[in-house]
């Protein structure tokens, strides 16, 4: 048994454990209990002999520690000879303002998930692309109304030029837009609009393939969709729609698409519908909405598999972990719902935790590469990292803006890009595992 322990200070037996690299021997260590993070970690790399020091955090009983093990103690009433067993984790540095992109008017959604840009979508009808060092490249005018969402639709093609932008909007559709990147310069043409819903539509993803839709509406349904872009209009216009007389005006090459299938259960409006990721993924799908429902779907079917209620939380957004895990809803009562699916393999069931907010928390982007940070956007202007072994409290919080909400967020790499009424912000954060 290793002693770190002066005569002075009382010490607890302690065993660490991690899913870093940088694993340590198997034994037990005596640790004061005036230590905190600080010193632990200190201890981590100097067992290590780290040639660079890598600051970590500890989490002890699913939450990390942010006072003394002396306290801690006494908060949990842990018995003085129980062995404590600790996880510890590369640190997540603060969060950097890398950047802003104003906007003339509010943006609802942003997209990383182009290398080297950025895409956001507009309270103004527009769609634009931005790269890194904040130069517009397209800026292309797609709805007659606010733009509620947008995503890169995967591409299983090579072609880095090329891509396919996914956006929905107030005005009851959603499209389909290419995006080309060439050396001959940068050009944007929607291809398909996507005809289903008779209110203004709040969200459209895609799967991991590329290959379907989903959008979420006001009107309570879910439409399932193909990618492809037909060589005929598949829906007709009909002459007593004002608004679809509106839509007369659009140029003749972009495709009216019908959808696949329709997904109908929601008693009220639809804030999300995305599909499953992980192991179990397959032909499934999960949604929320404003009847405070978070719903589990067999797409194929499209029959709805299972609904958790939570009364009197209208959601508002939805996410799932690359691993398939974790769901995560985010809903009015200013809370984060945690479902850990892998309780019940994969069937949703009541929330196993919370992430408190003092804000409604609009929206919430989750880490690529397994790791266990996400960060969620409020209507108080801040943005907030958490860790999902420890949601008690955020690991990390930013002020975006004062006084303006955030809207939207995505996480890519070590960049987060935030949406909102004060236009666009770019962050960096590093570290997390």
């Amino acid at each position: 048994m290793a002693s770190t322990s002066s005569s002075t200070v009382p010490s607890h037996p302690v065993v660490f454990t991690t899913k870093t690299p940088y694993v340590l021997p198997s034994q037990k260590f005596m640790i004061p209990l005036d230590w905190k993070r600080y010193q632990l970690s200190q201890l981590i790399n100097k067992a290590l002999d780290l040639p660079k020091p890598v600051p970590f955090d500890f989490i002890v009983h699913g939450e990390i520690l942010r006072t003394t093990l002396w306290e801690w103690r006494a908060e949990k009433g842990v018995g003085e000879e129980d062995t404590l067993e600790i996880e510890y984790f590369e640190s997540v540095m603060p969060p950097q303002r890398m950047s802003d992109i104003p906007h003339e008017d509010w943006v609802s959604s942003v997209s990383c998930r182009i290398p080297q840009h950025f895409v956001t979508a507009s309270y103004d009808g527009h769609l634009r692309l931005f790269d890194y060092s904040q130069n517009p490249v397209i800026d292309t005018f797609v709805h007659q109304a606010p733009i509620t969402s947008v995503c890169v639709v995967p591409s299983p093609s090579s072609d880095a030029e090329s891509r396919i932008l996914a956006s929905s909007s107030h005005d009851f559709t959603a499209c389909l837009t290419h995006i080309y990147m060439s050396l001959e310069g940068p050009s944007a043409s929607t291809v398909a609009s996507l005809h289903l819903h008779t209110s203004p539509l709040s969200c459209v993803s895609s799967d991991t393939s590329g290959s379907h839709l989903l959008t979420s509406s006001w009107d309570g349904l879910i439409g399932v969709w193909d990618t492809s872009i037909p060589d005929e209009h598949q829906v007709t216009l009909e002459r007593g729609d004002d608004r679809k007389k509106r839509r007369k005006t659009a140029p003749v090459n972009i495709k009216r698409k019908a959808p696949i299938a329709v997904l109908k259960s929601h008693t009220a409006r639809v804030s999300k519908a995305l599909f499953a990721t992980g192991l179990h993924a397959k032909g499934k799908a999960y949604s929320c909405g404003f009847d405070s429902t978070v719903r589990t779907w067999d797409v194929e079917s499209g029959v709805c598999v299972n609904t958790v209620n939570v009364p009197e939380r209208p959601m508002l957004d939805l996410a799932q972990t690359p691993d398939g895990n974790v769901l995560l809803a985010a809903s009015t009562d200013r809370t984060v719902s945690i479902f850990d699916l892998r309780i019940s393999n994969s069937s949703l069931s009541s929330s196993t935790g919370f992430m408190m907010h003092p804000a409604t928390p609009s929206c919430i982007a989750t880490s690529e590469g397994g790791k266990q940070q996400v960060v969620t956007g409020a209507y108080d202007g801040v943005a907030r990292l958490w860790d999902l072994r420890s949601t008690k409290g955020a690991v990390t919080n930013f002020r975006v803006w004062d006084g303006m909400k955030v809207l939207g967020v995505d996480w890519a790499g070590d960049v987060v890009s935030i949406g909102g009424e004060g236009g666009v912000e770019v962050w960096r954060i590093t570290g997390g595992s």
